[in-house]
């Protein structure tokens, strides 16, 4: 049974179109909804949904950070070498400059975040299905 399923009609803002521009760095289907995106200001606001069982690589962001504001579903955040979090809506998670993580939905449950993000997404390999399929909330 999926989880969530009021998520993928928008939460707070619009799930937007398929996130085409970065599905080669995801397992699943994700969703963008750019809101902030001017050249003036350093940092990209959107709101991302994942689909149950979407994942991204793990990446690192380089000169800038990435707060995560979850706002619907289920999910889970990883940074290299520390145990996965379950995330619920209301949950924040502040990613500093140079740190290796991942995040996605969890198998059966929608997830939708709102995103900003400031400096350069450096993606990297995915996360294997036998760690992801091996986590429990």
């Amino acid at each position: 049974m999926v989880k969530n399923s009021e998520v993928k009609d928008g939460v707070i803002f619009p799930v937007g179109e398929p996130n085409t521009a970065f599905q080669q760095y995801f397992i699943g289907q994700s969703y963008l909804k750019g809101l902030v995106s001017d050249p003036d200001v350093n940092v990209h606001v959107g709101n991302v949904t994942f689909e149950p069982g979407c994942r991204n690589n793990w990446h690192i962001h380089h000169n800038g950070f990435q707060i995560l504001l979850v706002t619907g579903g289920e999910s889970w955040y990883q940074e290299a070498g520390q145990k996965p979090r379950h995330l619920v809506a209301g949950d924040v998670v502040v990613t500093k400059d140079g740190v290796k993580h991942w995040h996605g939905a969890t198998k059966d449950s929608w997830f939708e975040h709102i995103a900003i993000t400031a400096g350069t997404a450096e993606w990297l390999e995915p996360v294997t299905d036998d760690a992801y399929n091996n986590l429990e909330a």
